[in-house]
């Protein structure tokens, strides 16, 4: 009798909560998208990349320039299928222009789409419809996963909200916006650590933005390291955003963040090989409780561990040639 997949017996009938990479990382021109898809290929599809129409477009140039970004979309080298698109924010006339160019020509095959700067949830529903509407007009079927950056007052304000507009995703803290918006009432310097951390300010805003994600099924993402070659540094945030406040995937802006970035949010290594142990249990006695190490197990912990042991592969953890074969072979 073939053995029920996890997926199967542990989220039927239900949306199940995103297991998507722990690194998101940015490139705006051609030159860094080609290098970030070219390092994407060579680890195996661990990151995804965030293709940049917001700050990656010259100015006057932003049609060619999302025409640019389906080009290389739609080319044998975006071979995982792993990349999004940051488009224009509400106030800039472009950002229409984007969702007309690239759900068109792109719909099937982008990973998400990311909504910059929003002031107020009724802003990201008007932007998630236009991108349904567009999905409808060039008879694309599948939802497109909506991210939305966090970074001004008013989107914090209506945060638990814009969590639990339809097709969302990912929500996105944005630290260096969100500090401007404060009028020198949060120094430059908690731009950095330990400031964004500590300061009560960013910790309130970082909390509420992880509550709400996750109250709604969705993954939090923390904010750039601006230390681009400090490897160490970002393993540091990266870590303390996981461990202290909940995000579960950061922001990359150089090429180097991005092994530090999946090392911090990874599961505890030892951890992952219980869960994996727990699971091969779990699964030959199809799916009802269980003991291991003196511990009861049921459904409710299956869950919390299947989404770990998924995790655990997409920051590049080994995983047991069992637990491949068993859950991750096609």
């Amino acid at each position: 009798m073939a053995l029920t997949h996890p997926q199967s017996a542990l989220f039927a009938g239900e949306k199940p909560f995103p297991i998507i990479p722990a690194c998101e990382h940015f490139a705006g021109s051609e030159k860094l998208i080609t290098k970030a898809l070219e390092l994407q290929n060579k680890l195996g599809g661990l990151f995804d990349i965030t293709m940049d129409c917001e700050d990656g477009a010259q100015t006057g140039k932003e049609k060619e320039h999302a025409e640019m970004i389906v080009r290389i979309q739609n080319s044998e080298l975006n071979k995982h299928k792993m990349s999004g698109v940051r488009i224009h924010d509400y106030t800039n006339e472009h950002w229409r222009g984007d969702i007309d160019i690239i759900v068109p020509g792109a719909g099937n095959v982008i990973a998400y789409i990311t909504i910059p700067k929003p002031t107020k949830a009724s802003q990201v529903k008007e932007q998630i419809t236009y991108i349904q509407d567009a999905c409808k007009k060039a008879g694309i079927k599948r939802e497109i996963p909506i991210h939305v950056l966090i970074e001004t007052h008013g989107a914090l304000n209506d945060v638990f909200e814009i969590a639990s507009l339809p097709w969302l995703q990912v929500l996105d803290f944005g630290l260096m916006d969100f500090i401007s918006g404060h009028h020198g009432a949060i120094p430059a310097s908690c731009m950095k650590s330990p400031g964004q951390f500590d300061h009560e300010l960013l910790r309130r805003g970082k909390a509420n933005l992880v509550a709400a994600a996750l109250m709604n099924g969705v993954i939090p993402a923390h904010n750039v390291t601006l230390d681009l070659k400090n490897v160490y540094q970002t393993y540091a945030d990266a870590k303390r955003a996981h461990d202290e406040f909940g995000f579960l995937r950061m922001w990359s802006i150089y090429p180097a963040q991005i092994q530090s970035i999946l090392d911090a949010m990874a599961p505890n290594f030892a951890e992952t090989q219980t869960a994996c142990d727990i699971l091969i249990k779990a699964q030959d006695a199809e799916w009802g409780p269980i003991q291991h190490d003196g511990d009861l197990h049921d459904r409710a912990t299956y869950r919390y561990f299947w989404e770990l042991v998924q995790r655990a592969k997409l920051t590049g953890q080994k995983l047991p040639d069992e637990v491949e074969k068993r859950f991750f072979s096609k």
